[in-house]
């Protein structure tokens, strides 16, 4: 309660609804705390209810015509047929090619996709999506959501994604997640360098020959990749 000279010349409301006269407030870390917490809100609320997924990683720039592409769109193809959403980056190149499968074979498809410094929208065979700011929200979604992974041929996004998640999973940040790479002669090489030459070193332990299996028998990935949904 307030009284006399205790009242004060101006309210709450009243400032709510006053017009700023200078916005220097969006670009201020609060202002951007609340951004992040609704990114995660509306991920939630959107995902919760989606059941079994695999979250498929790989590049944006592959071609229609490359073999990726069409072992990306069978996989897609093959989750929906076992029920299981597929989730993408919502881009184009590999990520269309996993919505494509599965929107095709009317299963449901998801695409999470980020703002970036050059024009990129959801690709059309995406028939749940969402447009994130933050990477790091929107990699949380990626993990939070998926029972499985199948990772194609990629660059940095697609390697900051595998790493991410195998970090996780080996260090128990989260469930045991299946990482099923696809294309034995692009990710060999890689992981050849990390047993021999990471391990050597003693940087890492001895790396788990079930965190990670590399194939190219697409029907084998969809297998592995969904192993842990009952």
């Amino acid at each position: 309660m307030m009284r006399g000279r205790m009242i004060p010349t101006d309210n709450t409301y009243a400032n709510l609804l006053a017009r700023e006269r200078s916005t220097d407030w969006l670009h201020m870390d609060p202002w951007r705390v609340l951004r992040i917490q609704a990114e995660f809100v509306d991920g939630f609320g959107a995902l919760a209810e989606v059941g079994p997924a695999v979250v498929v990683f790989g590049s944006a720039r592959t071609a229609p015509e490359d073999p990726m592409y069409t072992a990306a769109r069978e996989a897609g193809r093959l989750l929906a047929e076992r029920g299981v959403a597929t989730i993408t980056g919502g881009g184009p190149g590999i990520m269309e090619a996993a919505n494509r499968g599965a929107a095709e074979a009317d299963g449901t498809s998801i695409g999470l996709g980020i703002e970036l410094p050059h024009e990129q929208e959801l690709n059309r065979w995406v028939n749940l999506g969402m447009t994130f700011r933050y990477f790091f929200v929107r990699k949380t979604m990626f993990v939070k959501y998926s029972d499985g992974a199948i990772v194609f041929p990629g660059g940095f996004g697609t390697l900051d994604e595998l790493f991410e998640l195998l970090t996780l999973v080996q260090t128990h940040k989260v469930a045991r997640t299946p990482v099923v790479l696809v294309g034995t002669e692009y990710w060999q090489g890689l992981f050849e360098w990390i047993d021999d030459v990471v391990r050597g070193e003693g940087m890492i332990s001895d790396l788990d020959p079930k965190l990670v299996h590399i194939t190219d028998d697409i029907a084998e990935a969809v297998d592995l990749a969904t192993s842990g949904i009952s």
